[in-house]
């Protein structure tokens, strides 16, 4: 027994009080080490930022609009994105990096990518087809319901304003 518990009879369906499961789980779980996690995720998250603002630039230098550089530099870092996580190297980051991997486009290709490579073994229509947006499809969905709800609100103040 414990230091300063004590003893209750122990019952089949041992019932819990939220404290009390949250004081077991504080003390099985591993202590993080929180300056050091939001330093990685600030810098990670940072770098993926920087190297879209590198790559928007790099396709403005080439020639091309700033609605073309725009689109080809999300389709590059989803592209790279999506080969890191095929390669296995995107869920190491991540496992560093923590929240700093989930820049929205990158996290998102990544959500995408990595269910499809899990259930690419029950095929293409059962697996792949119908697994792939387990994650990313409550975004697409509620992100897609946002903007409609908000593109009505900005209508109706533009025709009320």
């Amino acid at each position: 027994m414990e230091k300063g518990t004590s003893p209750r009879p122990r019952s089949r369906n041992m019932r819990l009080t939220p404290g009390e499961y949250s004081r077991m789980v504080g003390r099985a779980s591993p202590k993080s080490p929180l300056r050091r996690d939001v330093v990685w995720a600030f810098l990670v998250g940072g770098g993926i930022c920087l190297l879209g603002e590198w790559l928007r630039k790099a396709f403005l230098a080439a020639g091309h609009t700033l609605g073309d550089a725009a689109a080809l530099t999300s389709i590059t870092l989803i592209g790279l994105s999506a080969l890191c996580t095929a390669l296995g190297w995107y869920q190491k980051l991540a496992a560093k990096a923590g929240a700093g991997t989930l820049v929205p486009i990158t996290g998102f290709a990544n959500a995408v990518v990595s269910q499809a490579i899990e259930f690419k073994v029950e095929g293409l229509v059962t697996g792949v087809g119908a697994k792939m947006f387990v994650i990313a499809g409550p975004v697409i969905v509620y992100g897609t319901m946002a903007s409609w709800v908000w593109g009505l609100l900005y209508a109706a103040l533009r025709a009320w304003g």
